[in-house]
């Protein structure tokens, strides 16, 4: 399902006007994005689920079609955790 299709969804669930609902759909992703990547606070969803700022430590890798070592600097990274309610009415 994409974003589009989610706003028409809850356009003919509830009657309220188009761009009205994708402003509001818009501004609710927003506030997560800046939430998590500028604030790193995480954001809890009671009965949906949990978005999360993980951390990777600075790592070597390595390429081993060119026999190189690479270094991966550390650097955080979005994670979604669903709540219990949800995956049970998943199964």
């Amino acid at each position: 399902m994409t974003k589009a299709e989610i706003i028409n969804k809850i356009v003919e669930d509830t009657g309220l006007a188009k761009k009205d609902v994708a402003a509001t759909v818009e501004a609710f992703m927003e506030e997560i994005r800046q939430s998590m990547a500028v604030q790193k606070e995480n954001v809890y969803l009671r009965g949906f689920g949990t978005f999360t700022v993980k951390h990777r430590a600075k790592k070597t890798a390595r390429n081993i079609s060119k026999n190189t070592t690479l270094v991966i600097d550390a650097h955080d990274f979005p994670a979604f955790k669903p709540a219990k309610s949800f995956i049970s009415k998943m199964k």
